[in-house]
């Protein structure tokens, strides 16, 4: 890990798992420059690895590509085909954390995200909810933002590249179980 401060995670350390009844992980990118369409991928492992400090604390997450979800069936079948993303060779997109800083309930999450065969850097600005006791254990909630920019990817779309703007916003929610 880089760029850590010296400040412990607020959190038991262990490994916390995804809570996957609790999660959304959203994008928003703009169409024809007027308007946003916004969706999620309803497939998504995570881990978050608790460390004495941010140094030895990292997280992890793979989205399986298919289960994009716009809302709008034939426009998925159109964007996860050979055209646009082209689920069949990029069948998945996977973040590995890099440093982590930060302290009390604001955090930066630097790593880099992998779509297909390229990788580039994307840091996160995370924001820890806090923690709370119910049935199942004690649950950890995050909202992280950040953005990509799709041709960073290769993710050209031919004549209907002008169409889709080239920055991706990114929008998560994610709760995680404190380990047992």
């Amino acid at each position: 890990m880089t760029d850590a401060t010296t400040t412990a995670l607020p959190l038991v350390p262990g490994r916390w798992a995804l809570d996957t009844n609790h999660f959304r992980v959203g994008f928003s990118v703009r169409h024809l420059g007027v308007s946003k369409v916004r969706g999620h991928f309803a497939a998504v492992e995570a881990e978050l690895v608790v460390g004495e400090t941010p140094e030895a604390s990292s997280v992890t997450a793979t989205i399986d590509i298919s289960s994009l979800d716009t809302g709008n069936k034939d426009r998925d079948a159109h964007v996860l085909s050979p055209e646009l993303l082209d689920v069949a060779t990029r069948p998945t997109m996977t973040f590995r954390s890099l440093g982590i800083s930060g302290e009390g309930a604001d955090w930066t999450l630097d790593g880099e995200l992998t779509i297909g065969d390229v990788t580039q850097p994307l840091t996160l600005e995370v924001e820890l909810g806090g923690t709370e006791s119910f049935m199942d254990g004690v649950h950890a909630g995050f909202e992280a933002r950040g953005a990509i920019r799709r041709h960073a990817y290769g993710l050209h779309f031919g004549p209907l590249d002008k169409a889709l703007g080239n920055a991706v916003k990114l929008e998560l929610d994610l709760e995680f179980l404190q380990p047992e």
